[in-house]
């Protein structure tokens, strides 16, 4: 059983059509700007601005606003302000759902109750699939990295979806990339996705259309997407002392091949706004 996001739950559901998710997806994204956007309007940001402080979220894990402090490009009463904003503003996805008469509350309670129950058993069994398994804290903490940084580089949500049993089940044509850690704590991690998700991942990261995103530029933006995981993953899980040399991102070999032939390998089907990928760890 794999934990979905609940307008995809819904869909799969037959209780909206596809049409119906597109449009509330996007009322929601209306009805809920990002940090940036609202200092713009305000006049408290241009766009200049704006555009470094995402810039420096590709490389901080740090939200917008305090970035934006750090900077000195806005004081905390402003940063306070603007998430009051951004609160009051916010709708849930079911609120939109219900305003568009598209479901009754009672069908979006009910729904809510069934999604929560298929996502507790994808994180049970995601906690018994990793538990005493030598690559655990690399692997939740790999999962726990994309979250943040979808959500702060992407502007997309992301979510751990299911573990995945066998290398078999892989599609053939996904693109992947790998980079080897050699030192103290040998690791190896590889993020796969589909083509036209690789496109979408480097549109969003490099805020451009995915119809503009070239194969180079899709590969390049996974390298840096793996790149930044890693730099994030490795500050998690290693000592402070470990000596460790990362290799540059490398693409070629297939996720099944690293699966079967990394010592310890595991790995998970992740959900995103922008599309699924899997994540692999291994020694």
């Amino acid at each position: 059983m794999a934990a979905k996001f609940f307008g995809q739950f819904l869909l799969e559901r037959g209780l909206l059509s596809k049409q119906q998710l597109l449009m509330a997806l996007d009322l929601q994204r209306a009805s809920n700007p990002l940090l940036g956007e609202l200092a713009q309007v305000q006049g408290m940001l241009d766009a200049a601005q704006a555009q470094k402080i995402n810039a420096q979220q590709r490389i901080q894990d740090k939200p917008f606003g305090e970035i934006a402090r750090c900077l000195g490009l806005l004081t905390a009463e402003q940063v306070d302000a603007l998430l009051v904003q951004q609160k009051a503003q916010r709708k849930m996805f079911g609120e939109i759902l219900v305003e568009q008469k598209m479901l009754s509350q009672d069908q979006i309670e009910q729904a809510l109750q069934a999604q929560a129950e298929e996502r507790d058993h994808a994180l049970q069994a995601l906690e018994l699939g990793v538990s005493g398994h030598p690559m655990e804290h690399a692997i939740v903490a790999a999962i726990a990295v994309c979250n943040r940084l979808f959500l702060r580089t992407l502007k997309r949500r992301s979510q751990f979806s299911c573990l995945i049993q066998s290398a078999d089940g892989l599609d053939a044509d996904l693109l992947t990339g790998q980079i080897r850690i050699t030192g103290d704590h040998p690791l190896v991690i590889a993020l796969a996705c589909r083509p036209d998700v690789s496109r979408e991942i480097a549109g969003a990261f490099l805020s451009m259309a995915p119809e503009r995103v070239d194969n180079a530029l899709s590969q390049d933006a996974l390298g840096e997407l793996i790149n930044v995981l890693m730099g994030y993953v490795v500050k998690d899980i290693f000592p402070d002392e470990a000596r460790y040399q990362p290799s540059p991102p490398a693409f070629g070999t297939p996720m099944q091949a690293l699966m079967t032939s990394g010592k310890d390998a595991i790995a998970v089907l992740m959900a995103s706004e922008i599309g699924s990928f899997a994540i692999m760890m291994s020694r």
